[in-house]
């Protein structure tokens, strides 16, 4: 397999991308990677060839696709960009998947519009795997569609339900509806309609309404929600963990400075249980390729992660396995 990745993408590349792929190397197990990106700035942090010039590749995109731009300008104005360039060779079969930190609008754009919906599959949907005090939780959607329509949320629990049971290896999957209270009748129009949805369907295993407050004990396996307020919650709840984390030390050294000297491991592996860098990348569902998007501050941990988990969604087949649950609910 041939696994492309966006060298310029994110607040921290060209280094951090660069160093997350030559951090994977001893881990593709004969996949390739695919640099895009500005070839000579690649090629200085790649370093000399003798390492990586059989697991690696580089192709030059002279445009980058800033964290501002809009998605418009990244589909129509920078069509030399290596999200533009990397997503046409997806659509070209030169590469098998493609991984970014960038933009997340503009790589969700580029990706639709490149490379088109799955058969029957109406609205694209960001899916991460999120962590919780009780274990990961499945999140879907967190961006992609911010106005979804309630059909587009059904599928969202069809895929979810998929990737729980194919990917993270969970048996018959729970899924829950965030709304603002458990009764089936709470919630604005969209919600409600997509209970009725949801409760309809005899191949979900539909546990109801979820609060946001019950987020962090994991309600359910999966959860499902528009992408404005998927976005708001995954992004709260980064920031809960890293400052509850923060505090917790800052009150342990106040009280006893070689208190904290001792508990630091204990509390270092609490925090990686909670940190984003341990998921590496969220998947787009729904479009005709494997496209997987990471957070924007995407350490090289982050980014061999994200390697790992793309090697394994394509040796999984989630894609097909999508359009086959599609196309049985519309026949």
């Amino acid at each position: 397999m041939r696994i492309a990745l966006d060298a310029m993408g994110g607040d921290n590349a060209p280094q951090a991308i660069i160093a997350g792929a030559l951090d994977s190397i001893d881990d593709l197990n004969g996949d390739q990677l695919v640099l895009f990106g500005d070839e000579n700035q690649i090629l200085e942090c790649l370093g000399p060839p003798k390492r990586w010039q059989d697991h690696i590749s580089v192709v030059h995109a002279p445009e980058v696709v800033a964290m501002d731009d809009a998605p418009v300008d990244a589909v129509r104005k920078k069509r030399k960009s290596s999200m533009a360039l990397m997503t046409k060779a997806v659509a070209n079969g030169e590469v098998d998947a493609t991984i970014s930190a960038g933009n997340t609008g503009a790589f969700v754009a580029v990706s639709q519009m490149r490379l088109r919906n799955l058969p029957g599959v109406l609205r694209p949907g960001i899916l991460v795997v999120f962590p919780t005090f009780a274990g990961p939780v499945i999140l879907c959607d967190v961006g992609a569609n911010i106005a979804p329509k309630p059909a587009h949320m059904h599928q969202y629990a069809q895929m979810a339900t998929i990737y729980a049971r194919d990917v993270v290896g969970i048996e018959n999957p729970t899924v829950g509806l965030v709304s603002i209270g458990q009764e089936d009748a709470k919630g604005n129009e969209l919600v409600k309609k997509v209970n009725h949805l949801l409760r309809e369907d005899r191949h979900i295993n539909f546990i109801g309404n979820v609060e946001t407050r019950d987020f962090l004990n994991r309600p359910a396996d999966a959860v499902i929600c528009d992408g404005f307020v998927g976005n708001i919650v995954l992004k709260l709840t980064e920031g809960l963990a890293e400052g509850l984390f923060k505090a917790i030390k800052l009150e342990i050294a106040k009280e006893n400075p070689e208190l904290l000297e001792k508990l630091q491991p204990a509390i270092d592996r609490l925090y990686s249980r909670h940190d984003y860098n341990e998921y590496g990348a969220a998947p787009l569902l729904g479009v005709d390729g494997t496209c997987m998007i990471c957070h924007g501050s995407s350490d090289a941990r982050a980014i061999k992660n994200a390697i790992l988990k793309t090697q394994k969604q394509l040796r999984l087949g989630i894609n097909d396995k999508i359009v086959n649950e599609v196309k049985n609910k519309t026949s």
